[in-house]
């Protein structure tokens, strides 16, 4: 269905204070959900009759957050409410659920006081919140029980059940020369020295990576073949478990000497087989427009002038 013709997703999360809501709502956000935390109960019809926003008609789903700290809070209110809006638009609930001792420690571990509770034992607070909230828990479609779950298992929780197949990492294939320093915000780098340097090549210096006949001078290479295959295999095998992991950017950087030719044409091969396998890279050739100069390339191609100096081809 497209995007602009399907029912925006609408998510009630409550349950315990403590039990992670806070968490919760920040992963959905993560995920591209529009959110809206402790938002009064008289406001709740009002903003679920607004016509969606842009971003709704996009197919973005909304999030509200409420628990007993929301205004006029009352739980068989909140499940009337929930019953007339979901006869015209769908809507969920997620309750989150923990063991009063692990709450309890919770609350010592933070030193906060407990909402239901601000001059009385922590326990006191729990109880009366869980009864309070009973009703929410009977008819929720989810509920999470975060008692053995630390905030990553959480975050991993609510990405399986609530993201989707197109929450993949924001994905930057980069090249650049090791002259002028390493990308700072990189997550991989990749050093692309091993392969032939078509910069000693005098039809060749003033080309770039992105011409075919630097391309299948470096492709001449004989390890260009297998280590390039491995390289994007180990990519294709590391992107999936980045998303798993709930990682919204990863940049994958290719360097050579200058960040003219090899770097340049390495990227490019890889962004095409990732776009071939289903990925969308967006490319970055950061040194591609600096001129070339023997002075940066000469540390690493000092054996190759010498073979030129004596009438050997160059490597």
């Amino acid at each position: 269905m497209p995007s602009s013709s399907r029912p925006q997703r609408i998510l009630l999360v409550t349950g315990l204070s403590g039990a992670g809501k806070s968490t919760v709502l920040k992963t959905l956000e993560d995920l591209g959900w529009e959110t809206v935390d402790n938002l009064p109960l008289s406001l709740l019809d009002p903003l679920l009759a607004t016509p969606p926003s842009a971003g709704a008609e996009r197919g973005r789903p909304l999030a509200l957050g409420l628990d007993s700290r929301t205004r006029g809070f009352k739980a068989e209110r909140l499940v009337g409410q929930i019953k007339q809006v979901a006869k015209t638009r769908p809507v969920e609930t997620l309750y989150l659920d923990c063991a009063g001792a692990e709450l309890i420690r919770r609350y010592s571990e933070t030193r906060r006081r407990h909402p239901l509770a601000p001059d009385r034992p922590p326990i006191d607070g729990i109880a009366e919140e869980r009864e309070l909230t009973a009703p929410l828990k009977r008819w929720a479609d989810h509920v999470i029980d975060t008692t053995d779950s630390d905030a990553n298992a959480l975050q991993q929780q609510i990405r399986n059940r609530f993201g989707s197949e197109d929450d993949a990492p924001t994905l930057t294939i980069m090249s650049f020369g090791f002259a002028r320093g390493v990308p700072r915000n990189a997550d991989i780098v990749l050093d692309m020295r091993f392969l032939r340097n078509p910069h000693w090549e005098k039809g060749l210096r003033e080309l770039t990576g992105l011409d075919e006949a630097v391309g299948a001078h470096i492709a001449a290479d004989e390890a260009y073949d297998e280590a390039l295959g491995r390289i994007e295999e180990l990519i294709l095998t590391l992107l999936p478990r980045y998303r798993a992991e709930g990682k919204s950017y990863v940049s994958i950087a290719f360097g050579c000497t200058g960040g003219r030719h090899r770097s340049v044409h390495v990227a490019e091969r890889v962004a095409a087989r990732l776009r071939a396998e289903g990925f969308s890279p967006s490319l970055d050739h950061r040194d591609l427009a600096t001129p070339p100069r023997d002075g940066i390339e000469r540390s690493a191609g000092a054996k190759d002038l010498d073979d030129e100096a004596e009438g050997r081809p160059a490597r």
